[in-house]
């Protein structure tokens, strides 16, 4: 066992018993799973992030996705995390001082940016997308491509295989979806997908 997943295990008990679970019941909106991310789907996720890069995670809940984007090179200053649960929210601030950690709902991230915020090379989701209504992705998806530049990337995992996006519209938002990869090594396996501007 690596350092790294020692560390991990170590924050992870900082919750109070069964805290994941108890917060994945309490707010299934917000947690989207019972589980953490697996290091399988945080590696892939972030496979195709650069050294230097400056990345926002969407629903950074506890850390293993954020780990993963910190092993790629990005400078932990260049890493701002959202998670709307307060629980998580106090855990990452322990885990990554030096990123940035803000508080909020998804939908609304951008109005707790620092005004002049750089636009960001990557935006890494871990929000369920697909327990959620169109008009909420609409909003969400305004506010991740504001804060990407032209040519910067959304990265979305998803458990049902199809983008969490639909074709519809994904045609409305003028956007296009790649798959990157699948993992069975996670609780449920996962799908990847890469969305960019058309």
């Amino acid at each position: 066992m690596s350092g790294t997943e020692i560390d991990e295990r170590r924050y992870l008990s900082r919750l109070k018993p069964s805290g994941f679970l108890r917060n994945a019941l309490r707010e299934p909106l917000s947690v989207g799973a019972l589980v953490p991310s697996s290091r399988f789907l945080a590696k892939l996720l972030v496979y195709e992030i650069k050294p230097g890069s400056k990345v926002i995670e969407l629903g950074a809940g506890t850390g293993t996705i954020t780990q993963a984007i910190l092993n790629t090179g990005v400078y932990a200053q260049d890493l701002t995390l959202i998670e709307q649960n307060e629980e998580f929210t106090e855990l990452l601030k322990q885990r990554f001082p030096e990123t940035t950690v803000i508080q909020a709902n998804a939908a609304s991230f951008r109005r707790h940016l620092a005004p002049g915020t750089e636009l960001v090379d990557s935006v890494v989701s871990g929000l369920p997308l697909l327990l959620f209504p169109a008009r909420f992705k609409v909003r969400l998806l305004a506010q991740i491509f504001k804060s990407l530049h032209s040519n910067g990337c959304l990265y979305q995992f998803t458990y049902g295989g199809a983008c969490p996006i639909s074709r519809k519209l994904r045609r409305t938002l003028s956007l296009k979806a790649s798959l990157i990869g699948f993992t069975p090594f996670n609780v449920p396996p996962a799908f990847v997908y890469r969305i960019t501007r058309n």
